[in-house]
């Protein structure tokens, strides 16, 4: 059976003329427990136990990243962490993004109140839009004395910020909804960009205090642009003589101190989906919630590597 496996295995690669390296290559995975292993007697945790803050994106909801949520507890049995699934926001993510701010912080201070909780650790998993308001969360002087715990910032398709792709949609939303968090995304909340929102949180610190920054994007999402998700430069931005400057101190503020941040290690994961041909597939939809609902990516991609940043 297996010598069939890697007969075919063999074939497909030399009809791909694939150069890469696929998961059954890997000779070490991220976990080698049980899904499920057998009970245990609750045990204390002097250190305290590990928040994961899981954040939806624009108009989604608490429920968005279930699967991210399952598929960490299914490899990490055992540990002690406490999910928060937020969804203070899930009403209304066409508000600006200081308000969003104000509620997430105000949920995470309130759930950790409420269950008096021991926090040993504190990892964000962010969704799109998720991302901004998680980052800016960490530049708020309430939550500064979490800082030093921060552990793991994972970004699933995340934008530094969006300028002209997905144009027409982004003009319809605003239209509709009259969104204070679309304006502040497209970089008209105010005339001079250097004062938009998203420049200014880009010179504030936080993202450096974290262990792990992973950021996931795919070529194929045209919601968030591949270079969004991936804090980077693109051709179009160098080009540009008004934005291009100013996307470039962007990148700059938010990866020199990554950089310089001795602890800290930053990660990039590019993803290509198995997709079927479909107008979502088309317009770039598919691609970028893929990233929450495919269980193939989620359990390979945790198996592979994700579940060692949440050790």
């Amino acid at each position: 059976m297996f010598l069939i496996f890697y007969k075919a295995k063999e074939g497909l690669l030399r009809e791909m003329s694939f150069q890469g390296a696929l998961y059954s290559d890997l000779p070490v995975l991220a976990s080698d427990l049980p899904y499920f292993p057998p009970e245990e007697d609750d045990e204390e945790f002097e250190d305290g136990i590990h928040l994961v803050v899981c954040v939806h994106g624009l108009d989604g909801n608490s429920a968005d990243l279930r699967l991210v949520k399952t598929f960490i507890e299914l490899g990490l049995p055992g540990s002690r962490l406490d999910f928060l699934m937020s969804e203070r926001n899930q009403s209304d993510t066409f508000a600006d993004f200081d308000t969003m701010t104000d509620r997430l912080l105000d949920e995470i201070v309130q759930h950790i109140q409420l269950y008096n909780l021991t926090i040993g650790k504190i990892s964000f998993i962010g969704h799109s839009l998720g991302n901004i308001i998680i980052r800016s969360v960490l530049t708020r002087p309430r939550f500064r004395c979490y800082l030093p715990k921060l552990h793991t910032f994972l970004s699933l398709s995340g934008p530094t910020w969006e300028r002209s792709t997905t144009t027409a949609r982004l003009w319809l939303m605003q239209k509709l909804k009259k969104s204070g968090s679309l304006l502040q995304l497209t970089f008209r909340d105010h005339v001079d960009p250097r004062q938009t929102f998203l420049y200014l949180l880009s010179q504030k610190p936080g993202l450096q205090f974290f262990k792990n920054v992973v950021l996931v994007a795919s070529p194929q999402d045209r919601y968030v642009p591949f270079h969004s998700a991936r804090i980077e430069m693109c051709k179009t931005a160098l080009k540009d003589r008004t934005t291009g400057p100013v996307y470039t101190e962007m990148i700059n503020n938010l990866l020199l101190p990554l950089v310089e941040a001795k602890k800290c290690q930053l990660i990039r994961q590019n993803v290509f989906h198995a997709l079927p041909n479909t107008a979502n597939t088309l317009i770039g939809r598919a691609a970028h919630i893929a990233v929450l609902d495919s269980e193939l990516f989620l359990e390979k991609f945790f198996l592979v590597a994700g579940l060692d940043y949440f050790k």
